[in-house]
């Protein structure tokens, strides 16, 4: 794995962590995406320590980014739902999948810490 990898990563990690910011900041006030909330939430926590892990290159990052890929999945599938009608969620669902597909790839190898 190249440090291009990690560094795509990262950024994948710091975009989703502000949208799910910004998406669970929006939806708190409908009380019907409560679900929404907590995914994006989740989420943003995930992608947050994803972060730190690797750019203080922690062998444990790799585990770590398979389990932010499995957030950032149930998170675009929640924002999803909502998409249509929330720009907000729009944004989420389009950053988290980034994320997933980035964290996946980062995940795969243990081989470059």
């Amino acid at each position: 794995m190249s440090d291009t990898t990690i560094r795509q990563c990262i950024e994948a990690c710091l975009a989703c962590f502000v949208e799910c910011e910004r998406c669970s900041s929006a939806c708190i006030d409908h009380g019907s995406m409560a679900a929404c909330v907590k995914a994006c939430r989740d989420c943003a926590d995930l992608c947050h320590l994803c972060v730190s892990f690797m750019a203080r290159g922690s062998a444990l990052h790799h585990e770590l980014c398979k389990l932010c890929a499995a957030a950032c999945q149930k998170c675009a599938e929640e924002c999803g739902k909502h998409a249509a009608h929330h720009a907000c969620c729009k944004a989420c669902e389009e950053a988290c999948r980034r994320c997933a597909e980035a964290c996946l790839a980062c995940g795969k190898s243990s081989s470059c810490c």
